[in-house]
């Protein structure tokens, strides 16, 4: 986790978790506004295994922090804090940044199955881990070749390539275990929605941000925005915290 700088505004903090084939250095360039801002700040790392139990280890990495805290998702980090704010009791908003927001009982295999934006099946390879139980899973990486068509389409060529080959893979066990309890059903909403995304899919990005009831912005981006465009995505983040504000 990073460590905050700057106090937080009435005792409110923002935690960032990242998605899939990610990790928390995606959220460099919005930790730099949030910083530059005031706003107390931490990346909450994502174990990548499952949808319980990444919820239940962000769930208690949230619970931990001081305060109040805007609980923010890329990606399947979306569906993460979807099901981790909760059973954490200190979460009053979350912002979805190109993000899942499923519903009790979906799949995010279900969900994707209906977009036309998204090309991210075409570029997955398959791997596989062991499962601590002397077996093995299935994991899934983004091919190299492809992460820039399908990932990261508006960040330099060289970044792109550096991001495929840092990439973390993520549990096949994620995309088709059934998500929980949504807490955008009871908490406020914000989300980012990238008009280029080809990952998640703009199309179901939007129609989710538009059913959890979410203040909606559209960012001219690939699935990656908040790296492209870093000050647009922590605009929307502020704009969360103010609205937090007792």
């Amino acid at each position: 986790m990073t460590t905050p700088t700057g106090p937080a505004d009435n005792d409110l903090s923002v935690a960032l978790v990242h998605g899939a084939f990610a990790d928390s250095s995606s959220w460099y360039g919005v930790i730099r506004e949030l910083r530059a801002a005031g706003v107390a700040v931490r990346a909450v790392p994502n174990p990548l295994r499952g949808v319980t139990h990444d919820a239940a280890y962000v769930a208690s990495a949230l619970a931990q922090l001081p305060g109040r805290v805007l609980a923010v998702g890329h990606s399947y980090g979306g569906a993460v804090i979807t099901n981790a704010a909760l059973s954490a009791g200190n979460v009053v908003g979350l912002v979805f940044v190109a993000a899942f927001a499923p519903d009790e009982g979906e799949t995010l295999l279900d969900i994707e199955a209906d977009s036309k934006d998204s090309v991210l099946n075409t570029a997955l390879e398959q791997r596989t881990y062991p499962d601590g139980n002397g077996g093995t899973a299935a994991e899934l990486y983004i091919a190299p070749d492809k992460f820039h068509d399908a990932f990261a389409a508006d960040l330099p060529p060289e970044d792109a390539a550096l991001g495929a080959l840092t990439q973390r893979p993520a549990s096949a066990h994620a995309f088709g275990e059934p998500s929980g309890k949504p807490a955008w059903r009871s908490l406020p909403s914000w989300a980012v929605v990238a008009t280029g995304d080809k990952a998640a899919g703009s199309d179901v990005v939007l129609r989710m941000a538009r059913r959890a009831g979410a203040s909606i912005t559209e960012v001219e981006a690939s699935h990656v925005v908040m790296q492209s465009q870093p000050r647009a995505v922590a605009e929307v983040i502020l704009a969360a915290v103010e609205a937090l504000k007792p």
